[in-house]
């Protein structure tokens, strides 16, 4: 039977748990860093770099026990390189040219100040990352071209100029690296909260047009009912069909009420809640209904159109029925008992202006809020949702006059 031998996925998810372990634990990949470069120093101040006349061998040269304490000396150093930087770099190339200086041979402890520079190059800015190297580079070198065994032109000599300037340059692109992946983390998690914030003000916006239905649909029904009961308390006696015709008009009301409060409220129903109404939202198109049950309630109401009876979008055919609805419902409650109202819908190219008067002799009650009372302020948020103006004021003589203007451009352009 063939042995079976590791696969690459073994082989990936071991290196991943070292990777994992790693950054884990930063430390101990510094000090394995900090012993694999010490090792790399001693074997290579064994060889010289031409090698022998008889070729490259191992042995060629024994470094001193002063190399090899700097060796040690520098390397430990790499192990602190996260925490201090600066000063690792300090000291490793204090330690190397040291030895440049003090040795006739070139050794291999500059190897350790490379990481060092790389390190600083990769946590802090560009224009530190230029000084430092270029500070370091210039040492370095010109410590080799003056006391190294060579000549000043020396590949050894070159090859170090080149070594931490290539390590300058790979910790400023290691950093700029992270830079931008952090900017990209950041803009992500700002859209994340972004679209949060957006959620949460579609919801508090909901909430608020359901509130204003809600107003809208009590406020109508509860006035008309408490009309109509008030009607047949008083023909009760004396004329019965007339307070039967009351109670009929009270039961019509109270189930319109509680139809358009079902459909209400069915919007705030979950998914695994049974099946909410299907009924249309009110509008325009059943206006005269509308008029119909303010007349029965004793308000006398005339209705002009010079609209067409063309279609609206749906938020401002709903905005156009609550409108009238809540105005002629304030007309009777505070316009008095002799009071008549006209209603008027006239479009005006992208506009359809909505004006509801009465001749009133009652002022309304002061407001509640600011601006308006809880009607005013609900009719003015409405129109304000959709980009329109509304104005509510005593009319000279007597009465009060409310109008609209609703655009019938949507806010993407979309005309209808």
């Amino acid at each position: 039977m063939l042995p079976v031998t590791p696969t690459g996925p073994a082989t990936g998810s071991l290196f991943a748990r070292l990777r994992d372990g790693f950054r884990a634990h930063p430390l101990a990949f510094d000090a394995t860093l900090a012993f694999g470069v010490l090792v790399s120093m001693i074997a290579g101040s064994f060889t010289a770099p031409h090698g022998s006349p008889g070729g490259l061998a191992f042995g060629d040269r024994v470094p001193s026990a002063a190399n090899v304490l700097f060796m040690v000396l520098a390397a430990a150093a790499l192990v602190l390189r996260r925490r201090y930087p600066f000063h690792v770099l300090c000291f490793t190339v204090a330690v190397s040219l040291l030895e440049l200086v003090n040795d006739t041979r070139p050794a291999t402890i500059a190897m350790s100040a490379v990481i060092a520079l790389y390190t600083v190059a990769s946590r802090t800015d560009r224009p530190t990352t230029w000084r430092v190297g270029l500070v370091t580079m210039a040492a370095l070198t010109a410590a080799a071209m003056a006391f190294g065994p060579t000549h000043w032109y020396a590949q050894e000599n070159v090859g170090l100029f080149a070594w931490t300037g290539m390590a300058a340059a790979a910790g400023d692109a290691v950093r700029s690296r992270r830079a931008f992946v952090d900017a990209i983390r950041e803009r992500a998690e700002r859209a994340e909260r972004t679209r949060e914030e957006e959620a949460g003000r579609r919801v508090a916006e909901e909430r608020l047009r359901i509130a204003r239905d809600l107003h809208d649909v009590v406020a109508h029904h509860i006035a008309l009912v408490n009309v109509q009961a008030g009607v047949a308390a008083h023909v009760m006696d004396k004329r019965p069909d007339q307070a039967k015709e009351a109670l009929a008009h009270v039961r019509d009301a109270s189930r319109s009420a509680l139809d358009e409060l079902r459909a209400t409220v069915g919007l705030l129903r979950q998914s695994g809640d049974p099946e909410a109404p299907t009924e249309p939202a009110p509008g325009l198109a059943v206006l005269d209904g509308l008029l119909d049950s303010f007349r029965n309630a004793g308000l006398p109401v005339a209705l002009a159109r010079a609209d067409g009876e063309r279609p609206l979008p749906a938020t401002v055919d709903l905005a156009a029925y609550r409108i009238v609805q809540e105005a002629l419902t304030n007309v009777r409650k505070h316009a008095g008992p002799d009071a008549e109202a006209e209603v008027s819908v006239v479009r005006v190219g992208r506009t359809v202006e909505i004006t509801v008067l009465d001749n009133g002799t009652s002022t309304p009650d002061p407001d509640p809020v600011p601006n308006g009372g809880h009607g005013l302020l609900g009719m003015r948020e409405r129109v304000g949702a959709l980009g329109g103006t509304l104005t509510a004021a005593p009319r000279y003589g007597g009465g009060f006059r409310v109008q609209a203007i609703l655009p019938v451009t949507s806010r993407t352009g979309e005309d209808t």
